[in-house]
């Protein structure tokens, strides 16, 4: 690691606003960026209709992850009962939308600083319990610190 590289990764943490963790860049194999964003796909997933299991489920994957739940939001679609929501966070979010016709659910969650969504899947497959789960990860806000303007 440079020295530019490790006064960028010093300096990054802000002070929270009331609202939320003190948030740092993350530092992973020569890379630095602001945070992880999951895209998770539920196939043959359970609870999909349900806004009070979907509200827990949201609540527990927030807590696994030990992030600062502001507000959750869930609207039900009719006919299909379909849900969209999201758990707004000091750090960032985490959303959801079920296609119950279908079994599936888009789950999106995107952590900035040190804490990791990875801890969220668990909770996902316990409240859902789907046939088959699919996870993509983006880093997000890569960043060359020997570029940083302070």
């Amino acid at each position: 690691m440079t020295a530019a590289r490790a006064d960028a990764v010093d300096a990054a943490p802000r002070e929270p606003d009331g609202q939320g963790q003190a948030l740092s860049l993350c530092q992973e194999g020569g890379l630095l960026f602001a945070g992880r964003h999951l895209l998770i796909e539920l196939w043959g997933a359970n609870h999909l209709t349900s806004e009070p299991d979907i509200r827990r489920i949201l609540q527990d994957a927030v807590a696994a992850c030990r992030a600062t739940l502001l507000s959750i939001d869930l609207h039900t679609f009719s006919p299909t009962h379909g849900i969209s929501g999201v758990a707004v966070l000091g750090e960032s979010h985490m959303s959801i939308h079920t296609w119950p016709e279908h079994a599936y659910a888009a789950v999106d969650i995107f952590m900035c600083g040190s804490l990791d969504p990875r801890k969220a899947i668990p909770v996902l497959k316990r409240g859902f319990q789907p046939k088959q789960v699919q996870i993509m990860e983006v880093k997000r806000g890569v960043m060359d610190a020997d570029a940083l303007v302070r």
